[in-house]
């Protein structure tokens, strides 16, 4: 068992020019902020929004919002909303307990926490489907001694499996097995739903969908639709996209949403599909890997048999596969997730399905049907560009966002940025009577692109031959 006060380490975040927020806190149009000892509103008081249904109306008018500041001093036994129940919203609660501070996870999952790190079993078979996250790699020692500690839990084990790329028609390069792999043992959302089994101040409620930010006499009022859901000293906002940016466009925390407002994000397609018998390949009796990023083809970049990578015992079948597609045909195909058309989910399913094919170097309709499939788009997969800064935070508005999209786009940078931003609210915490700009990081940085895969990045990873050209460009230098 590792005790986890043993694996924090401070990730040094360097303060920004320092900025100064209005001090007169008043509303935007169509929404009140409360400025400290200002009278709250009542119902029939209170304006209704103005806004009107254009999304992108309502986000240009929330960057006229005025910024909220607090200056009643905090509580003795602070509390911190994670709003977000992803791996970096988790890790952010974790961290902050190492720190001492109390957190409450809010997070929309039915099935259960995680975000990204997904994992759909379809009973009575029952099918077993990592649908987001595939697998990770470790590059930075913070992260390595977590994942040992993920490792003596039985959280986490090494992928040994064949991974590689897969051209068009059939031709497979495998990786080297350097850097080392890792899957959750049972499942990428059984280790998000272990994360927090063994904490004492971290409080989830779920599944929760934070309607409202409300600020007031130096508390943060948060509430789901109308149902109030608490009063906290600071709020971290550990997801992102268009929930995001509504959550924030009244907040009083404009530049907090104007960051928000800049990150991308790509759309992808996750086919989860079962098949009786193992899969054809074009010059074997059987797929001679695991894991593959598929090359040439449009509509598919992934593919993974999830029986063999999570060593599901079976007996003849059935055989699990995660197919992704590629952020080009999630962008051409892209419409409203929560209320997909049966026009498209169709053409999708077929689309990749005969992606798989020509990946496989199979003749056209000899790729075997699925006894189970299902179709999910993932609206907001991932980011493609980045400020490159492991959290932001506005010690005015007491609030914070992580995220791997401000330092990458993998399960490392998501567990980095939940890191500092626990250090950053904890030492702000424990500064009283410092002056608050020097705690403000993040507000203003400059976004870049992002390079990686399509399903995220995995640092090292790549074929022998690609590490010899490395190699050979290193020594040209």
């Amino acid at each position: 068992m590792v005790c986890m006060m043993s694996t924090v380490k401070s990730l040094n975040v360097l303060p920004l020019t320092p900025w100064r927020p209005s001090t007169r806190v008043c509303g935007c149009s169509g929404s009140t902020v409360i400025m400290e000892g200002q009278k709250r509103p009542s119902s029939k008081t209170r304006r209704k929004s103005s806004y009107g249904t254009s999304r992108r109306s309502v986000l240009k008018k929330s960057f006229s919002q005025e910024q909220v500041t607090f200056t009643t001093p905090l509580s003795d036994d602070p509390l911190v909303a994670v709003i977000g129940g992803g791996i970096s919203g988790l890790i952010c609660a974790l961290f902050l307990e190492a720190r001492g501070v109390r957190s409450t996870v809010f997070d929309t999952g039915i099935h259960g926490l995680g975000g990204r790190l997904g994992t759909r079993v379809v009973d009575p078979n029952p099918l077993k489907f990592d649908h987001a996250a595939q697998f990770f790699t470790v590059n930075d020692s913070r992260f390595a001694e977590l994942v040992d500690g993920w490792m003596e839990r039985g959280l986490v084990r090494e992928w040994h499996g064949t991974v590689g790329e897969l051209h068009n028609g059939g031709e497979f390069v495998p990786f080297v097995p350097s850097p080392r792999r890792y899957v959750a043992t049972n499942g990428m959302r059984f280790l998000a739903d272990s994360l927090l089994s063994q904490t004492r101040l971290v409080n989830v409620v779920r599944p929760c969908w934070i309607s409202k930010l409300e600020p007031f006499n130096g508390i943060w009022h948060l509430s789901e639709n109308g149902k109030p859901c608490g009063k906290f000293d600071a709020i971290v906002i550990a997801h992102n996209g268009k929930c995001a940016n509504r959550l924030l466009m009244t907040s009083g925390l404009p530049l907090i949403a104007k960051q928000m407002k800049r990150l991308e994000l790509s759309s992808i397609w996750a086919l989860l599909a079962a098949f009786e018998d193992p899969l054809p390949f074009s010059r074997s009796t059987e797929v001679p890997f695991e894991g593959a990023f598929v090359r040439g083809v449009d509509s598919v970049s992934w593919m993974a048999n999830n029986t063999k990578k999570l060593l599901i015992s079976q007996s003849g079948g059935p055989h699990c596969w995660t197919f992704l597609s590629t952020a080009a045909y999630g962008k051409q195909n892209k419409v409203p997730q929560e209320n997909i058309p049966s026009a498209t989910a169709a053409r999708v399913k077929a689309g990749m399905l005969e992606g798989v094919e020509s990946a496989l170097g199979l003749s056209k309709g000899s790729l075997p049907k699925p006894s189970y499939a299902r179709l999910q788009l993932w609206g907001a997969a991932l980011p493609t560009n980045t400020p490159g800064v492991p959290c932001i935070f506005d010690p005015f508005g007491r609030a914070g966002i992580c995220g791997d999209w401000l330092l990458g786009s993998n399960i490392e940078a998501a567990v980095l940025s939940g890191i500092a931003l626990a250090n950053q609210i904890a030492d702000y915490f424990q500064s009283p009577g410092t002056n608050a700009e020097e705690f403000a990081v993040g507000l203003n940085n400059e976004f870049q692109p992002l390079e990686g895969h399509d399903i995220g990045q995995f640092p090292g990873l790549g074929s022998e031959e690609k590490m010899n050209e490395g190699q050979a460009y290193e020594l040209t230098k």
